[in-house]
């Protein structure tokens, strides 16, 4: 009677995992693919090279039209309140630092210095091979 028993409780144990395994299955291929085209639809997924998941869009549109916002566009590069492409706003406006020169300056303080013979002729600095 005792055998029987765990017998059966043995067989009932091994149905039910055997349910539980069936119920827990990995989704097919086609419903993977078929959610991932709902969450594409959704604006859900995380665009490819982007950390990040995708910002919500902002409930509320925009209260200018098209053509009201190019216009104003137009009218700020006219009065040059635009700001060039590709600048930091925390980059100088004026690039040229207190001791800079210009190019032209430079290259004349060049010339009379290898005039003045004050420069270091080729292969005799500091820096070059031993004869």
């Amino acid at each position: 009677m005792k055998l029987t028993s765990i017998a059966y409780a043995l067989i009932g144990s091994a149905i039910a995992q055997a349910a539980f395994a069936q119920a827990s299955a990995p989704p097919s291929r086609a419903d993977v693919k078929a959610e991932t085209k709902a969450a594409e639809k959704a604006g859900k997924l995380t665009p490819a090279g982007e950390g990040t998941a995708p910002a919500e869009a902002p409930g509320a549109k925009s209260t200018k039209t098209r053509a009201e916002r190019k216009a104003e566009t137009m009218t700020a590069r006219k009065e040059g309140k635009l700001a060039p492409a590709g600048t930091r706003p925390d980059y100088p406006k004026d690039s040229k630092s207190p001791g800079a020169k210009t190019k032209a300056e430079a290259k004349a303080e060049a010339r009379a210095a290898v005039k003045a013979r004050e420069t270091t002729p080729a292969g005799e600095g500091p820096g070059a091979p031993a004869k």
